[in-house]
């Protein structure tokens, strides 16, 4: 399923429009992304919970050249689905 298919399908279960729909969808996503990327985290009961993880610093190679890389600390979101999203997926 795309984005224009979970528009339709919010649409068509809430009996609004799509234009409605994809504006709901992207506050949501938005204030989701905002909140993680200040650290908070951000959970919903029964599908999961998004957080900032910190990814440690390592040394990589570069590929073409052979040559170690020191790779930075970088932070990274995380999804951790919520036991009744796994109930259902099995």
């Amino acid at each position: 399923m795309n984005k224009a298919e979970l528009v339709t399908a919010i649409a068509d279960k809430t009996k609004t429009s799509k234009m409605q729909a994809e504006n709901y969808l992207d506050t949501m996503l938005s204030i989701i992304q905002k909140t993680v990327s200040k650290g908070e985290e951000v959970k919903i009961v029964g599908f999961g919970s998004f957080t900032r993880a910190v990814r440690k610093a390592k040394t990589g190679r570069n590929p073409k050249t052979g040559q170690t890389v020191k790779v930075p600390n970088t932070n990274v979101p995380r999804f951790k689905p919520g036991k009744e999203f796994k109930d259902i997926v099995k």
